[in-house]
């Protein structure tokens, strides 16, 4: 499920028609440009009274003018531009600036390191494909410039001679910083677009975990929705019944319509009543309960699946009661996930264990399987990350497949939000395998299941604390 919500997400994401780059963004981008290129060539020729073509410069800026102006009237400020149409005017901007250059002193001038902009929004926003080609495009356009170009604009007295020496170091500037930052600025937009990505995808599990309890709502408004007909219903019924004849053949009929009636009212009754109302226990579980439920949908595995849970060795009196945590979705999910990536990986079997005391509660999931990546186990949890050194094993079909990272920063998500914290490692020669070990305050874990406690009596329910010597072990 994880791994079919990614590729969707990431389909969106990358495959899309059209672009990142919004017409409004674009165009903002460039009217700066043209101010900017108003003000130097205003301070060059008009404040330092140097000589240049200010005439064929300004019809350059002009045009860019005039083309923001149509884009602004022609197209909607939110208009989101295709990726051809995007290329098509970063690299106008690219051509439009290396003119300048050109009529302004090519290479020579210090300005021209801004022709790498275009090629550093085109990494951010448009596919790779294109991004190398505005690349080339930017760096053919800097060669140009550094052979063939018009006089910088300096004094007469004495002229400025750049050695060529000094041309080629700039240009080998501009050739390796375009490249590094449309790498950087390409690798840091790919990373908030796998994040966002994740976080959609986590979003949606607990949607799908959480639907369940908007269930109760809607059953409780369809029970006051239908409250008032039934109870006319029964009250037409109950009329009826009394004065109609005893020898009627419909007095059967309208006896069997109210008996009918008050049953229909007695179910939305049941569907009103919040599940704690009923049964006091729904609401919450033991951790021994809890790993039960997190591993009951992966018992049918070739894998054997181990459960203990037992109090720590120095744990007694009240420190020995097995802790009592309210049941969350997210949380059986995330343990759910963790046991699963387990149980794939293992060789032959998963071990599972959990152990509280008066400050913690810690649960431990140990499998024999190749174990984490020792170059990834300090990054475990990063969505995209994958975490094992060989493609796991589906379950029934035993075929390897390779994952897509998202199951373990799901997993350390939805547990980092009930207040755990996670630990992973590899097990210690000459055992091999993974050990993921999820560790509770023992007051937040039981802090929910207290305050329900308080609000709703509990029945007497008779819970032997097991001692330091007696663990609670089963095998799934």
């Amino acid at each position: 499920m994880v791994g079919q919500l990614t590729r969707i997400f990431e389909f969106k994401a990358s495959f899309s028609g059209d672009s990142q780059l919004r017409l409004q963004t674009i165009v903002r981008l460039r009217w700066i440009g043209v101010i900017g290129q108003i003000f130097a060539l205003c301070v060059v020729y008009f404040w330092l009274r140097f000589d240049l073509p200010i005439g064929p410069c300004l019809t350059i800026i002009a045009i860019s003018a005039w083309l923001n102006v149509f884009l602004a009237i022609y197209y909607p400020a939110r208009h989101r531009l295709s990726v051809a149409f995007a290329t098509a005017l970063l690299a106008y901007d690219i051509i439009q600036l290396a003119s300048l250059l050109y009529l302004t002193g090519g290479i020579d001038n210090p300005f021209t390191m801004l022709i790498v902009a275009p090629v550093a929004v085109s990494a951010a926003t448009l596919p790779l494909v294109y991004t190398v080609g505005l690349g080339l495009l930017a760096l053919a356009c800097t060669w140009l410039l550094a052979f063939y170009a018009m006089p910088l604009p300096w004094y007469v007295d004495p002229p400025l001679a750049l050695p060529f020496l000094y041309k080629i170091g700039i240009l080998s500037a501009v050739t390796a910083s375009m490249p590094f930052l449309a790498i950087y600025v390409w690798r840091l937009t790919q990373e908030g677009r796998q994040m966002s990505a994740a976080l959609a995808a986590t979003e949606h599990v607990l949607a799908s975990e959480q639907k369940l309890h908007a269930l109760d709502g809607l059953a409780a408004a369809a029970a006051h929705e239908l409250g008032t007909p039934l109870s006319t219903i029964t009250l037409v019924t109950n009329e009826l019944a009394r004065q109609i004849d005893r020898d009627s053949p419909y007095r059967e009929d309208i006896l069997l319509l109210r008996s009918q009636a008050q049953r229909c009212r007695e179910i939305l009754q049941k569907l009103t009543r919040h599940p704690p109302d009923e049964d006091p226990l729904h609401g919450s579980l033991t951790v021994k309960e809890m790993l039960h439920e997190a591993a009951a949908p992966y018992a049918d595995s070739l894998t054997v699946i181990q459960i203990r849970a037992a109090p720590a060795t120095a744990a007694a009196g009240p420190a020995a009661r097995q802790p009592v945590g309210i049941r969350r979705p997210g949380v059986i999910y995330g343990l759910g996930n963790i046991i699963e990536n387990a149980a794939d990986y293992a060789q032959s079997h998963v071990e599972i264990s959990a152990e509280w005391d008066g400050q913690t509660v810690t649960v431990v999931i140990a499998d024999n399987g190749p174990g984490f990546k020792p170059e990834v186990i300090d990054t475990i949890g990063e969505p995209y990350v994958t975490t094992r050194s060989h493609g796991r094993k589906e379950r029934k079909s035993g075929t390897k497949v390779s994952g897509l990272g998202l199951g373990f920063f799901i997993a350390k998500t939805l547990l980092e939000r009930s207040g755990a914290r996670l630990l992973f490692e590899n097990r210690k020669p000459p055992e091999r395998g993974a050990v993921v070990r999820v560790i509770w305050p023992r007051s937040v874990f039981e802090a929910a299941a207290d305050q329900r406690e308080q609000q709703i009596p509990r029945p007497t329910k008779h819970r032997e604390p097991p001692g330091p010597g007696d663990p609670i072990s089963d095998a799934i």
